[in-house]
This record gives C-alpha cells, sequence and structure tokens, in this order.
C-alpha cells in the first residue's frame, strides 16, 4: 500500500488567508506536497472575479512551493444543511453551489471533491417519513454531481461520516448504507473521507467508536482520511504533540496497519487539526503542525 502524508487547509483559516501565505507554510514550513483545499480558504462565497484572481494565485504558488490541490472539500464555513435544507430551493442553491465548488476543484487539478452528505434540520429528523424524503434527494443530488464531476475529469467524489444521525454516516453500517443509496449507476465512485475521530458515541456496537475498525472496514473506499489525535470523549482535533499523544489512541503504525487489512492501495492521511481562538493556543499552530508532521514523517511519504 502507498501512504502519503498530506494537510488540510482549515488550519489556515482566518489565520493565514492569502495563498501566498498558507502555500508557503505547507510546502517550506512542513515540507508537504499534497493538500485538501476547503471552499472556506478558497472564497467558494466570493464573487467569480474574486474566485478568478484566488484561482490564478493558488496555481501560481502551489507551483512554486511544489504543491499537488489533490482533493478538495467544504469546511468549518460551509457545514450546513446543504443538500438536505428542508427548503427545496435551498436545496438547489447549494447544489448549484458544489458544481460551481467542484470545477474549481478541477481546473486546481483535484481529482477528487467532496463534503458531509448534508444535514437534517431537527424537525425533519424527528419524522421518519421526512427524513427518508430527505436522504433519498440528497442521495438523487448527489448520483447528478457524480455525473457532472464526471464531466469535469475527477476521479470520485467522496463524503465524510460523521458522528451524529443528522449529519448521516454515523456508523459504520449506516455509512455504507448512505454509500450504496448514491454509489448505483453513478458515472464515477462515490466514496469515503473517513475520520478518525468520528463515530456515534451513542451506538450500542463498540465498532462505531473504534477508528481502526473503520479504517478497517471501509478503508479501501477511502482514498483520503483525515488524522488527527483522538481523545476518548472525540471533543477535538488535536495535534499530534507529546502532550496529546500520551493520552490519545491514534498511532501511525495502527493506522497504517488496519488501511492494509482494508485492502487499501492508496491513501493519502491528512492533517486536519483545529486550534481553539484563546491563548495560549492560538499562537502554537505552526509549532503544533511542525511537530505532528515529524510525528508521521518516518511512516509515510511527504511527496
Amino acid at each position: 500500500m502507498k501512504a502519503y502524508l498530506g494537510i488540510n487547509t482549515g488550519f489556515a483559516l482566518n489565520r493565514f488567508p492569502q495563498p501566498e501565505s498558507w502555500c508557503r507554510i505547507i510546502g517550506e514550513e512542513l515540507g508537504l506536497r499534497r493538500v485538501q483545499l476547503t471552499a472556506d480558504v478558497f472564497g467558494a462565497h466570493h464573487s467569480e472575479e474574486l474566485q478568478e484572481e484566488t484561482l490564478r494565485r493558488i496555481q501560481t504558488e502551489a507551483e512554486r512551493y511544489g504543491l499537488w490541490v489533490h482533493t478538495t472539500f467544504t469546511g468549518a464555513f460551509t457545514r450546513v444543511n446543504h443538500l438536505m435544507h428542508p427548503d427545496e430551493g435551498v436545496r438547489l442553491y447549494w447544489f448549484e453551489w458544489l458544481k460551481r465548488f467542484f470545477s474549481a476543484s478541477a481546473r486546481l487539478g483535484a481529482v477528487g471533491a467532496g463534503s458531509h452528505a448534508g444535514i437534517l434540520a431537527s424537525d425533519d429528523e424527528g419524522d421518519e417519513e421526512t427524513r427518508a424524503r430527505r436522504v433519498a434527494d440528497a442521495a438523487r443530488l448527489w448520483q447528478d454531481l457524480c455525473d457532472y464531476a464526471s464531466g469535469l475529469g475527477m476521479e470520485f467524489l467522496m463524503f465524510e461520516p460523521m458522528s451524529i444521525p443528522r449529519e448521516l454516516g454515523e456508523t459504520i453500517e449506516k455509512a455504507r448504507g448512505f454509500r450504496s443509496l448514491v454509489q448505483n449507476g453513478t458515472a464515477l465512485p462515490f466514496l469515503y473521507c473517513l475520520d478518525v475521530d468520528h463515530g456515534d458515541l451513542a451506538s450500542p456496537d463498540p465498532r462505531d467508536t473504534d477508528p481502526y475498525a473503520w479504517l478497517v472496514e471501509l478503508g479501501a473506499a477511502s482514498p483520503v482520511v483525515h488524522i488527527k489525535q483522538s481523545l476518548l470523549d472525540k471533543g477535538g482535533h488535536h495535534p499530534f504533540t507529546s502532550e496529546y499523544n500520551r493520552r490519545g489512541k491514534i498511532t501511525p503504525e495502527r493506522v497504517l496497519d488496519a488501511l492494509e487489512r482494508s485492502g487499501a492501495k492508496e491513501v493519502t492521511l491528512l492533517l486536519e487539526i483545529s486550534h481553539r481562538e484563546r491563548m495560549p493556543y492560538d499562537g502554537m499552530v505552526l509549532k503544533d503542525l511542525k511537530e505532528s508532521v515529524e510525528y508521521w514523517r518516518p511512516h509515510v511519504s511527504a511527496g
């Protein structure tokens, strides 16, 4: 199995918003090459003119520092209901928004793109018939997005299994279920973006809170995996520093072993680390990212 280390640009949101800054940090200070660009850092709500300028700047800086925008994903500011919003007009707005974002992603050279599947409103989650209709509608829209992305030359789309029923895929079997609902007859594969810190803490099945069970069961269909140090309460996107590694359960050896057992052929492990907007954490971002990279570097390629 080929395993690569990369990074999700969520760390840069409102700290290093300019491509000249976050590209330099990733390529020069961290020594990484594979990037998962988040919609928030790209500026996916900006005007078409601003997006074109940002796209050109990313292309220039990525070439300067030898970066590959390998995949793209929604981010903190776009963690919204989108394809499962109660209002049809809003759902269709987000469908068109995702098409525009995926189009920009393809122009940046991304082989895949994705998001959470959608988020149910609490009222809809509580009504079985409405819930089923919302999920079925979202699945059809994802099928249409797969067809669209195929025309852009992409290799796959993906969704991130989450941790509560409203956000879908909170257990291994439910993640399988939504993927199956979309995958049938699509023009390109609809895959997972697994996260070692997700899973339903209320599930009676211990596998659903075991990151290694998720990797063994679903890793072969997850071309990228979000990694961070995970504690017992699954309460944060912690760095791989000595402090958190003493209390955490994620180790490179076990992650790679689980992915090997899954049958995965190639995977990009993406650091997805967030720091609270509190001191001293806000001033520790680069230090913690560098330590996290050094923790993983002996085990995976940064190429």
